[in-house]
């Protein structure tokens, strides 16, 4: 069975806000919101749910803590130390304090390259990638909502489309995927 994908172009975010809860109190599901900026509350809206991308950061943070730790550990106590300034290189402990900078800085380096790569990685926007928006205008100045018909199942094209049109949209286009 063939799956139509209904795409409704908007000039103005507030308007396409505006037409998402009209959409939504309908009980039809929007399935994507694009958008050349991020929309200020349409992901409650449409009902998109929090990612789990904060935890993934603490997790690479940690781990980049870690990493700076045994670094620290193992190239400035076990494996060359050296006395600078009369700083004792006998443990770790007497020597932290003056790493603390070292670790802050790679606890942060790690936490923000392992969070970009999360993201476009679950994104499938690295680089190379085709882009999956609708219309090029998206990333310019328009903003389109997508609606497919197989996730609204008690609702035909042809009533998205008269509901759709009774918002303030620029434009409608219809596309069916197999």
């Amino acid at each position: 069975m063939a799956d139509k994908i209904i795409y409704a172009m908007y000039d103005d975010d507030d308007r396409l806000v505006r037409a998402a809860k009209k959409v939504v109190t309908k009980g039809i599901h929007v399935n994507e919101v694009f958008s050349p900026m991020p929309i200020h509350g349409i992901d409650d809206v449409i009902g998109v749910k929090h990612t789990r991308l904060g935890i993934a950061s603490f997790l690479y943070g940690l781990t980049g803590l870690v990493l700076a730790i045994w670094g620290i550990k193992y190239f400035n106590i076990e494996d060359w130390p050296m006395n600078i300034g009369g700083k004792p290189s006998f443990s770790f402990l007497e020597n932290m304090p003056a790493f603390v900078p070292v670790m802050f800085e790679f606890t942060v380096l790690c936490a923000a390259h392992g969070m970009a790569l999360t993201y476009m990685l679950r994104n499938k926007t690295l680089p190379g990638m085709p882009a999956e928006n609708p219309d090029p205008r998206t990333t310019d100045d328009r903003f389109v909502m997508e609606i497919r018909t197989s996730e609204n199942g008690k609702f035909s094209a042809e009533e998205i489309s008269s509901l759709l049109q009774s918002t303030e949209i620029v434009e409608l286009d219809e596309k069916t995927v197999k």
